[in-house]
């Protein structure tokens, strides 16, 4: 197949959302607000009213980072059939259940109508996409555009190719989702749960070591994170951080005087099973920490100050950087 590499022209463009649970609806949401033409499919009827009231709550945080020109949040369509959204769609960005025969037959029907240009993008949290798009008839237009919750607010989307994806496909999407305003990485091979999903494992992992081994409840391994690194981690990455931990001499320094010590916390690492009792723990003292709050007060509270932080970065970019020639005052 042949893809053009230029950016696309984001206007006007026709994509379509596959799957309208929270993350399709939430792919919906920014669509729209580029000025985008949005055909929205789910099996479920009933999730036409709750996308259009996704859309209806999001608009304001999208209103705040800022609106195309032609954005319009009634700028959309509903359809049960998928193949119905897909027809004419320039971009497909599916968000079915994590199952691979589940999207293999969403990805199956979509070949049936988009035209040999038309790129599909899969946010699957995990799958492979090699095994994936076994069988298709143009195998290489398909590739992952996994997103993080909530799409239109986090930055970071993960763009990943299978075997027979076509390496212009790839360059396309990171092109798309940068138009997007979004952070696009590419990974340079398949793995289970990507990357950031997979560092999220391996921190929860240890995570949930500390409550299962009594070291502490989940309220203060929350605190620990929220509290501690994960505020320097909003800002850099741990590999930033440890480099500035370093002083003058950077990541070297570092290494050499807190390499071995956490090269010990490596081995003492906890390996836990969710047992019925580890699940019981971790239950119970998530409903401890939610004092009374509703999933949906939460949430609204994590996306009201993940709005400033990302208000805040982007001041932050926008600003000039100083000029290291200058003399102190």
């Amino acid at each position: 197949m042949t893809v053009d590499t230029e950016p696309m022209p984001l206007a006007g463009m026709r994509v379509a959302v596959i799957g309208a649970g929270t993350i399709g609806a939430s792919w919906a949401a920014l669509f729209l607000s580029r000025g985008m033409q949005v055909a929205v499919s789910d099996p479920d009827h009933a999730a036409q009213a709750q996308v259009r009231a996704y859309i209806e709550g999001a608009w304001p945080a999208l209103d705040r980072l800022g609106l195309s020109p032609a954005a319009d949040p009634g700028n959309w369509s509903f359809h049960a059939d998928p193949r119905e959204a897909a027809a004419g769609a320039a971009l497909v960005q599916e968000n079915g259940p994590e199952r691979a025969d589940v999207k293999r037959a969403i990805f199956a029907a979509l070949e049936e109508v988009i035209g040999d240009d038309a790129i599909v993008a899969s946010s699957t949290s995990g799958l492979i996409m090699s095994d994936l798009q076994q069988g298709l008839r143009l195998p290489g237009r398909f590739a992952i555009g996994h997103p993080f919750n909530p799409p239109h607010l986090i930055p970071l989307v993960e763009v990943v190719g299978g075997k027979a994806t076509d390496e212009a496909v790839i360059a396309r999407l990171m092109a798309f989702y940068a138009a997007l305003g979004k952070r696009p990485i590419r990974l340079h091979r398949e793995v289970l749960g990507h990357l950031a999903n997979r560092l999220q494992a391996a921190l929860w992992r240890e995570a949930v070591h500390a409550v299962a081994s009594g070291l502490a409840s989940v309220s203060d391994v929350d605190t620990a994170i929220a509290q501690g690194p994960g505020l320097r981690w909003a800002i850099f990455g741990p590999n930033m951080i440890f480099d500035l931990a370093g002083g003058a001499g950077g990541m070297a320094h570092f290494l050499d005087h807190i390499g071995p010590a956490m090269e010990g916390w490596w081995a003492d690492l906890g390996a836990p099973e969710l047992t019925p009792e580890v699940r019981a723990q971790l239950i119970a003292g998530a409903q401890e920490a939610r004092q009374g709050r509703s999933g949906a007060e939460l949430a609204q509270e994590r996306d009201r100050l993940l709005l400033a932080l990302i208000e805040s970065f982007r001041d932050r970019d926008a600003a000039p950087l100083p000029d290291a020639s200058a003399k102190p005052r």
